[in-house]
């Protein structure tokens, strides 16, 4: 097949903004197209030579490409940059290029779909010492046979940009027009849900037809799309969808990841279909002591945690992982994760996918064994809004932003790549920012772990409540710590240790060491929220629960101009919830 073909669809593509249009347009060119070169036309039609999984990716940068260009076609450097800056797309500046000064063709010949995607492959695939050197002569050599609207495209797809508005959606109506039914359409979607590759479903489709489609199964190695759920404001709304009875589980802040194992080989891939292997050889070597068997494809939330506090922390501290090519020892130990299971979508050669949940629930704890970095997802099974209340406001005071609710249902399968009621989110507000410091009473300590072995991980931190005359915890303080600071509490500590928690101080919590109220620490947190672990305002906003400093850290500041009793308040905090509540509760 010549690229030429395939350009002249493109540029039928690029000319209208109807989808339907588009959607015939790439069926006849299916249709007319050998199977052996559907996979290579649906990866670069949607700008790509492979699926999203895989590890090769084009992208080359605008500053590599324009080299490239100025020694493909020997043009005047200053023309091309002003091109460039007037044009800002890398196709139709090398279009214009090769229109105005086009190389002698005495030599050149007729490019070929082959030829092209080999050569993109190429400079994909090229790294290390010299490759860019390379890519540019593997690139230029195709530019010198190209034609100018060739040329266009093969810049575009070399530089990201392909800008042909063709999403996953129109390839799959195109291919069931091609060589099915449009009422086989949920079977061609299905096939790429479950396996993510559109190329190899397109082929198959080609090659085999629906049977073939329909024979298509999970596969380890090729990521599942993840099921997405709905979202609804109350717990009634939620139970009325479910039949008056789900599955609720915590809501994690953290990175969905889905682990594909097979004996010692394991590979974790993000929602967006990333390969994370190599940025999380901590999960990687924690999923391979916990797991119980040969194969499976498990998924879950890498969460970031305070190892010293047991805080769950907001999805940003994950992100300092992501991206790591260098330092990644040092951001396992700075920014250290545990994954949190939730569901198990193949195992030992079975596809559960098509399994209601419960089923599913209970393959995954039967391969899982849980250790301190590897554990299942917290899950209850709830039939009132009173139970599903509490639940909500346990996961708030875990570090999580809600809950989950699951059908549990004869029909809860796993609807990979969709969105819909088998799953509903519930993350109504009962938090509100901080947006000044206060200033609370060590009245117990952690001992510390990892780094902060030998000295305290965390302190135990109280607010005054001057009508009681009682201190009150509101959090457990591990950020905002230099080594040197870490290093000398105990000693300025002390003098204040008891040997049990002091009669003044109302805890919930088990510290490891107990003080005498006596020392004030500033310290800013990021929100507050209601907890049914701290006694900070207990039973005035909610019955059960008092207030909580979500991700405190202390701002260096000892506050030895005040007593413990100076202390902010604990009506002070429950006065700042109030007015800084975002949403009204109920």
């Amino acid at each position: 097949m010549l690229y030429q073909d395939l350009v002249k669809v493109y540029e039928a593509l690029e000319s209208t903004t109807s989808r339907l249009v588009m959607t015939d347009t790439l069926a006849s060119l299916f249709r007319s197209t050998d199977c052996s070169h559907i996979k290579k036309i649906v990866y670069m039609t949607q700008g790509g030579i492979v699926p999203d999984f895989f590890p090769e990716k084009l992208g080359m940068a605008d500053k590599l490409y324009l080299r490239t260009l100025l020694a493909a076609t020997g043009a005047n450097e200053a023309m091309v940059r002003k091109l460039w800056a007037e044009e800002g797309d890398p196709g139709k500046v090398t279009e214009k290029v090769f229109e105005t000064k086009k190389q002698t063709t005495l030599f050149s010949e007729p490019l070929t779909l082959d030829r092209v995607y080999e050569a993109l492959l190429r400079v994909a695939r090229l790294e290390g010492s010299g490759s860019q050197e390379t890519k540019m002569r593997c690139l230029a050599d195709i530019l010198h046979d190209a034609k100018p609207n060739e040329a266009r495209y093969i810049a575009r797809i070399v530089t990201g940009r392909m800008r042909l508005g063709v999403a996953s959606q129109t390839v799959i109506d195109s291919l069931a027009v091609a060589f099915a039914t449009k009422a086989d359409k949920g079977a061609v979607e299905r096939a790429f849900n479950i396996t993510s590759d559109l190329g190899l479903v397109g082929e198959t489709l080609c090659k085999s037809g629906i049977d073939g489609l329909n024979a298509m199964h999970v596969m380890v190695g090729n990521p599942i799309r993840a099921m997405l759920a709905e979202r609804l404001p109350s717990p009634e709304e939620i139970l009325e969808r479910m039949g008056g009875r789900a599955m609720f589980e915590y809501k994690y802040d953290g990175l969905r990841v889905q682990a594909h194992i097979t004996g010692d080989k394991i590979t974790l891939y993000s929602r967006r279909l990333e390969d994370l292997t190599g940025q999380f050889p901590d999960v990687v070597k924690a999923l391979r002591e916990a797991f119980i068997g040969q194969t499976a494809i498990l998924e879950g939330e890498c969460v970031p945690v305070d190892i010293n506090t047991g805080e769950m922390l907001p999805f940003q501290e994950v992100s300092h992982r992501r991206g790591r090519k260098h330092g990644l020892t040092e951001a396992i130990e700075d920014y250290p994760v545990r994954l949190h299971l939730f569901d198990c979508l193949y195992l030992e050669g079975e596809d559960l996918t098509m399994r209601s949940l419960p089923d599913r629930r209970t393959a995954l704890t039967r391969c899982v064994k849980v250790t301190e970095n590897v554990r299942l997802s917290e899950a209850r099974v709830l039939d009132s809004t009173e139970k599903v209340q509490e639940f909500f406001i346990e996961a708030l005071n875990a570090g999580c932003e809600g809950l989950m609710a699951k059908s549990i249902n004869d029909d809860s399968v796993y609807r990979a790549g969709s969105r819909g009621y088998l799953w509903i989110k519930y993350k109504k507000e009962y938090r509100s920012e901080m947006t000044d410091t206060v200033d609370l009473v060590v009245v117990g300590a952690f001992h510390g772990r990892g780094k902060r072995g030998g000295v305290y991980g965390a302190l135990l931190m109280a607010t005054y409540n001057p009508e009681e005359d009682r201190f009150e915890t509101a959090c457990k303080l591990g950020s905002g710590f230099d080594d040197a600071t870490l290093a000398i509490l105990p000693e300025r500590l002390s003098r204040f240790r008891q040997p049990s928690r002091h009669p003044l101080v109302e805890s919930k919590m088990e510290a490891d060491v107990w003080f005498e109220p006596s020392l004030v620490l500033e310290v800013l947190g990021a929100e507050l929220s209601i907890s049914p672990i701290h006694t900070c305002g207990h039973g005035h906003i909610r019955n059960g629960a008092g207030l909580a400093i979500r991700f405190p850290r202390f701002t260096g500041t000892f506050r030895d101009d005040k007593r413990p009793r100076d202390a902010t308040t604990s009506q002070e905090l429950m006065d700042m919830y109030n007015k800084q509540l975002k949403r009204v509760e109920g």
